[in-house]
């Protein structure tokens, strides 16, 4: 007899002996990590942007980070059939991959939009709020929303047509046509929305949070030195999707069970809080609230 292969199978079973009296480790994740050795568990590619802190970014080891990243990994854990791999990229790079099929999916703070949801698979359901605000004059933060800003006569930045936020002030004009916002279709999905506000070229811009806190807010920011002269008022919140490429309808809809799951407890609100400093889900309920 092979002693040698003997006393090394001898430890191999003292050793899992071991593990299993001190529980072995979580079963879950057990099970997880052996499905993930078999070849029925398929590897997806997930493409971040890493610019777009606090929802997807790159911490400072170079790590995916950020709400969506942490939503994602409650999802994977969920899947047993899949696996993801966190590729950071450009905000252009992972629209173009995940309608090529270069990637599985993306997240990047996405709104729907009719264009896209012709490109793309957008699951049923939505996995974030992105904060959209005013971005005013300090001689007008009295400007409190588009019903304020109407009423005053003043006039918005140019919006691209095929952009979420153009949605949101069209969808405001058509519910309140006694009181519209003057609002001028773009040329190209953004402008510099600071630059014009700063220098007069329009009274306001419809504008993000995470936006303005890496413009303006950040040390670093281009227009901090703006950060005096003008203000961001809040007024609404944008749903924002993963997106999928359209060969993989069975991974969205297997995607959408788990999110349905994950909703009935309050993981999302934690993660909101933790990445945001507040429940932007809250501002939901508020804003559909007073819309009824």
């Amino acid at each position: 007899m092979n002693f040698k292969k003997f006393f090394k199978l001898g430890a191999i079973g003292l050793l899992a002996a071991s593990l299993a009296a001190c529980g072995g480790g979580d079963e879950k994740s057990t099970d997880k990590e052996t499905s993930q050795d078999s070849s029925d568990v398929k590897k997806i590619k997930v493409a971040y942007a890493i610019s777009w802190k606090p929802i997807t970014y790159q911490d400072e080891n170079g790590e995916p980070a950020g709400y969506e990243l942490d939503m994602l990994r409650l999802v994977d854990e969920k899947l047993e059939d899949y696996e993801f791999e966190y590729i950071g990229t450009t905000d252009d790079d992972l629209l173009i991959g995940v309608e090529q099929g270069k990637y599985d999916l993306g997240v990047k703070n996405i709104f729907y939009t009719d264009e896209r949801a012709e490109k793309y698979v957008f699951p049923k359901e939505f996995t974030g709020l992105s904060s959209v605000g005013l971005l005013l004059k300090k001689e007008n933060e009295h400007i409190k929303d588009l019903s304020d800003f109407a009423a005053a006569g003043l006039e918005l930045a140019p919006i691209a047509a095929n952009n979420a936020q153009y949605t949101v002030v069209a969808k405001y004009n058509e519910e309140n046509p006694d009181n519209p916002v003057k609002l001028v279709a773009g040329d190209t999905f953004a402008v510099d929305a600071v630059q014009w506000v700063n220098e007069g070229r329009a009274d306001g811009a419809i504008a993000l949070e995470p936006v303005i806190d890496k413009q303006i807010n950040d040390p670093e920011g281009p227009y901090h030195n703006l950060k005096d002269e003008v203000v961001y008022n809040e007024f609404t919140v944008i749903k924002t999707w993963t997106l999928f490429n359209k060969n993989n309808q069975e991974l969205a809809d297997a995607f959408d069970e788990v999110i349905k799951e994950i909703k009935q407890t309050n993981a999302l609100n934690e993660l909101m809080v933790k990445h945001y400093g507040r429940d932007l889900f809250e501002v939901l309920e508020r804003v559909e609230g007073q819309s009824k």
